[in-house]
């Protein structure tokens, strides 16, 4: 069965970027209308829902999002230089039944170009490699992008740091912080800082590195000032919740919000058993989708305790396997404060219409 999304996965990330987004025929213009009535990151805002980094390239794609009713939005994750993208195909269904649980997540996972799930059942993998066509395009992209964010919505900037050759740790610590200072040149009103991509081999996952955390954050904050920080990180196993309670209380002076979660990394095969993506250190991938709901959802839940058990003043940002309103409501109960889907948004951009009539017809929330 063949699906439209707005990324359209048979076309490479090039054509993609230049000729995006696709439209699904399932659109719809929103227009809002009276007082934004929810609030984020002090900003008031009509809805606390909008799409995370991953599949808002560029500013048409920003456009296309905002004139969906998709109200907090994050710009594809940047470089302070250019970068490449991973191989074609960056995106496969697979062929996950329930839960992408961690045990599940350790054995590998089918990948296929079709699937017979429905949009509210979809997982797939990604891995993309956070390509960038460098500052030299899109500080000026980001300047219209902010350009097209309207009255009640909220665009956010999403940047990560890249290895050079002959850079010391502090060096690829401060790389953040020059991509993220280019932003807040750029008007950017809140800065996203990537920590939390599985699929790049030579960085690895830097949320549980606490050094690396503390490091990069107080940099970036020292760099954007007022501008409100926002750190992306994974899922931490159950094991880890004394290093997340411990990254949490430290980057408190630093970060006026957390984003959980991104993917649950897992290797992902053909139908012969065989590496599905091309290319070195690309067997495993990041899922995202319907099957990991439980794995945001449980972060959400953790870091409204932490917040609440050590007095923190962040916000939370609820993400993964959003793809109904009810998936919404879900987070929002759990404890988070703005809600993003990717994988439901891309096949269903109707999705924020539909949260936002509940959310204005419904005077409890």
């Amino acid at each position: 069965m063949t699906k439209k999304a707005f990324y359209d996965p048979t076309k490479t990330y090039d054509d993609n970027f230049d000729d995006g987004p696709t439209n699904t025929g399932k659109e719809v213009i929103v227009k809002d209308v009276g007082e934004p009535k929810f609030s984020f990151l002090g900003k008031k805002i009509y809805s606390p829902f909008g799409i995370p980094a991953g599949p808002l390239l560029n500013s048409e794609y920003i456009k296309y999002a905002f004139d969906n009713g998709f109200d907090v939005l994050c710009y594809k994750t940047q470089r302070s230089t250019e970068f490449s993208c991973n191989e074609f195909p960056n995106v496969l269904y697979l062929d996950v039944d329930g839960d992408l649980t961690l045990e599940k997540a350790g054995k590998p996972q089918l990948g296929l170009l079709k699937t017979e799930k429905s949009e509210k059942e979809l997982s797939i993998t990604n891995s993309f490699g956070n390509p960038s066509r460098g500052p030299e395009f899109w500080v000026e992209d980001l300047k219209k992008a902010v350009s097209y964010q309207g009255r009640g919505q909220l665009l956010i900037m999403s940047v990560v740091g890249t290895i050079k050759n002959g850079f010391s740790e502090e060096d690829y610590w401060d790389d953040f912080a020059e991509a993220a200072s280019l932003a807040t040149k750029a008007g950017v009103e809140a800065i996203e800082i990537n920590l939390s991509c599985p699929n790049v081999a030579t960085e690895g996952v830097l949320c549980y590195n606490y050094d690396a955390v503390i490091g990069i954050c107080k940099r970036v904050k020292a760099k954007v000032g007022n501008t409100p920080l926002i750190a992306k990180f994974g899922y931490f196993s159950a094991g880890q919740q004394t290093l997340l309670e411990k990254i949490i209380k430290d980057t408190s002076p630093y970060l006026a919000g957390v984003s959980v979660i991104n993917t649950i990394s897992a290797p992902v095969v053909n139908e012969k058993g065989e590496q599905a993506l091309p290319g070195p250190n690309r067997l495993n991938s990041g899922v995202c989708g319907a099957s990991i709901k439980w794995a945001g959802i449980d972060m959400v839940k953790r870091l409204s305790k932490i917040r609440k058990d050590f007095g923190l003043d962040f916000e939370i940002i609820g993400v993964g396997g959003v793809m109904t309103k009810d998936d919404f409501q879900d987070y929002k109960n759990a404890g988070a404060d703005l809600v993003q889907s990717a994988t439901g948004a891309m096949w269903n951009p109707a999705l924020a219409n539909e949260i936002k009539k509940e959310l204005y017809s419904n005077p409890k929330n």
